[in-house]
């Protein structure tokens, strides 16, 4: 197994047990730009920028500081 692959293992079940691997195959919920939201999507979405934000500090944590300069400049985790 390389490197990289098993990273990636155990990265995923670590985010699994976490309860956070759903975050990266989903993205940001849909939501238009600049709309009124209700209260409760805005609670929502508070709640899924705050998990996005844990998972990245995880990943920031556990790579090395060439692969951290390159994701550093991603803004959310599908991204990284």
């Amino acid at each position: 197994m390389l490197h990289d692959e098993h990273w990636a293992l155990l990265m995923k079940n670590f985010l699994k047990s976490k309860e956070y691997r759903n975050l990266i195959d989903q993205g940001f919920p849909p939501h238009t730009a600049g709309a009124l939201l209700a209260e409760k999507e805005k609670k929502t979405l508070e709640n899924f920028k705050l998990k996005d934000l844990k998972v990245k500090n995880y990943l920031f944590q556990a790579v090395d500081r060439l692969v951290l300069e390159t994701i550093l400049k991603k803004e959310t985790l599908k991204e990284i």
